[in-house]
């Protein structure tokens, strides 16, 4: 585990979602506009998630939370991505089934749904960390603030 905080988007992982997004936002050159749907299915067809919830993967949750996180400073700040590239420019439509797709992987995340191996490899590796407590109240406000934007 790549991390240097609790947050999805203090993680190599994250960072990988970050730079696929703004390539993908930056090859957008006929609009300055963008559906969060379009983005996630950007996404699923690059593999950051499964084809379905039931492919659990340290990978597809990461990339879960730091959508979420993305998502959730673009509703606060008007940004997305940071600053550095156009992406932070860009209008976003969030709509309410891709807001519900991310807040499913979120739910079962917090819920503990387990792989085919018997556990769910993002709750393992953080319960056995110091940050636990911390990365635990950052998913749980994620998931509320999802559900108040639902």
């Amino acid at each position: 585990m790549g991390a240097w905080g609790y947050k999805a988007l203090e993680s190599d992982e994250g960072l990988d979602v970050v730079g696929f997004l703004r390539d993908y936002i930056e090859k957008q050159t006929n609009s300055n506009h963008i559906t969060l749907s379009n983005i996630v299915q950007a996404m699923k067809n690059k593999g950051f998630f499964g084809e379905t919830f039931d492919d659990i993967d340290y990978f597809y949750d990461v990339s879960a939370m730091a959508l979420a996180e993305l998502s959730i400073e673009y509703l606060d700040t008007g940004t997305f991505c940071g600053n550095e590239s156009s992406a932070a420019l860009i209008q976003i439509t969030i709509d309410e089934g891709s807001l519900t797709f991310i807040l499913r992987y979120l739910k079962d995340i917090r819920d503990e749904i387990p792989d085919q191996h018997g556990s769910r490899e993002i709750v393992e590796l953080w319960q056995e960390s110091n940050k636990w407590d911390e990365w635990q109240t950052n998913l749980t406000c994620l998931i509320q603030r999802l559900e108040q934007e639902i």
